[in-house]
């Protein structure tokens, strides 16, 4: 990793050190750093000012209503539509950006000369219900890490860590931030070759967020924090499979459960593999499961540091590709999504790096992660392989939603360096919006239920 600008850090280093060889303890979070929140810092944790150059606005609530003209299960219009790109980043200039680009863009500028980074002004879009901030508030006391940090207890619908004291708190700020209570989505994916083909895969997913439920308690809560639910719509060869997990909390307590129906077999069995770095669901070996939303799952087999706070130019507001006047082959392109269609913008981010323990096993010997510091969404990763060479470059390419106000990938891609070729998911461009007023339960996420789905 290429040294941060001492400018660009915001924690001390005796805070680092801390950070870095301390196993994780209860979250110390005092009454007077309670008071910051929504003061000098926003209700969720972040810097409400701006920075010192004006490059970063302040922080003044996000979107908290839709465009005019807009319609619930419309593609959701760009608020900025207007905007210009401030400048273009690319391989004739990398230089003199450096130090705002992760590792994996420069090295991407570097290997492919038609990558390129439009940076668009900085839109401090991010925004959650008002229930999500009243809960971070009142949460922040008795949240802490459990178990050596391989669960949360004392929190539930807020984000548990609003003010962060080490890297494990950050990454389950991201496993817990909101994205709404129930949703339903079509979307696709596409394994993308060196030289631009693929299939398109499309695949309905259900999800109940059991965390982020209005009224949810601790006690009902219990460990399950997430039901969710995938079926393979096309092609036909691959259409019927579906996946069902219940995403526990802490996953070395009680392991993810998971279940897998089979069309040809017409039976529901049990799916242990659908976590860690097991192949991610009709990715080609592109992904892992542990990647989905950018990360997701156990934190058991890494040591999180927390590296610091730094400005950097991120993928933000991906309101055009996105849109609904693109069509997929808009947007996948040869060894790249088409960088016509991305936004990038001036972020500050949460700096955290993942470093596989001793003894444990998994493709990735680490992983840098880039963590939006308004809506706890991990925007950028730099994957690394058991050799320690950089291999993968990972983006979510996040819009705020304004069904409910919630920050979530309309895109992620996942970029493997080594083979030239990438992963897409969440395409919607030609699809029917997701919904977050979907009538679903928890029945809707049973085994049983998978079974009678299955045979319809």
């Amino acid at each position: 990793m290429n040294a941060i600008p001492a400018n660009t850090l915001r924690f001390g280093a005796a805070l680092m050190l801390g950070c870095a060889f301390a196993l994780p303890a209860v979250a110390a979070i005092t009454a007077a750093e309670t008071a910051r929140l929504g003061r000098d810092l926003t209700p969720l944790g972040a810097e409400r000012a701006g920075n010192a150059a004006g490059t970063i606005p302040e922080w003044t609530g996000g979107i908290t209503e839709p465009p005019e003209g807009y319609s619930v299960g419309d593609h959701h219009p760009d608020p900025y539509a207007a905007d210009e790109p401030l400048f273009i980043i690319d391989a004739t200039n990398l230089d003199e950006h450096r130090d705002r680009l992760s590792i994996g863009h420069q090295r991407m500028l570097e290997t492919y000369p038609s990558f390129r980074i439009p940076v668009y002004p900085t839109r401090r879009s991010a925004s959650v219900p008002q229930r999500i901030y009243d809960a971070t508030r009142a949460i922040a006391a008795t949240a802490e890490l459990v178990d050596s940090g391989n669960g949360v207890g004392g929190a539930v619908i807020g984000i548990p860590f609003p003010i962060p004291k080490n890297g494990l708190e950050v990454v389950w700020n991201h496993l817990l931030r909101y994205r709404g209570e129930t949703v339903g989505c079509i979307m696709g994916q596409a394994a993308v070759t060196r030289g631009g083909a693929y299939t398109l895969v499309k695949a309905s997913l259900e999800a109940e967020l059991r965390y982020s439920l209005p009224g949810m308690t601790v006690e009902e809560l219990g460990n399950t924090m997430i039901l969710y639910k995938q079926k393979v719509l096309a092609p036909a060869r691959l259409a019927g499979d579906i996946i069902l997990v219940h995403e526990t909390m802490n996953q070395v307590r009680e392991p993810r459960n998971a279940w897998a129906y089979n069309p040809g077999q017409r039976r529901v069995r049990r799916a242990p593999n659908i976590a860690y770095d097991n192949p991610g669901t009709t990715s080609d070996g592109l992904r892992t499961a542990d990647q989905l939303d950018m990360f997701n799952g156990a934190v058991d087999r890494y040591d999180w540091e927390l590296v610091g706070k730094r400005e950097m130019y991120v993928p933000y507001n991906a309101y055009r590709a996105h849109s609904g006047e693109r069509s997929f082959s808009d947007i996948l392109a040869p060894l790249h999504v088409n960088p016509e269609h991305l936004r990038y913008e001036l972020h500050r981010v949460w700096v955290v790096e993942a470093t596989l323990k001793a003894g444990a096993t998994h493709l990735y010997k680490r992983r840098t992660f880039y963590v939006d510091e308004d809506s706890w969404s991990i925007l950028v990763a730099d994957i690394y392989d058991t050799r320690d060479q950089l291999w993968r470059v990972s983006e979510g390419h996040v819009i705020n939603y304004y069904e409910k106000p919630l920050v979530w990938p309309t895109l992620e891609v996942h970029t493997d360096l080594q083979a030239g070729r990438y992963f897409a998911f969440g395409l919607d461009n030609e699809f029917e919006m997701c919904t977050w007023d979907s009538r679903l339960t928890s029945r809707d996420f049973t085994p049983a239920a998978l079974r009678r789905e299955g045979r319809r």
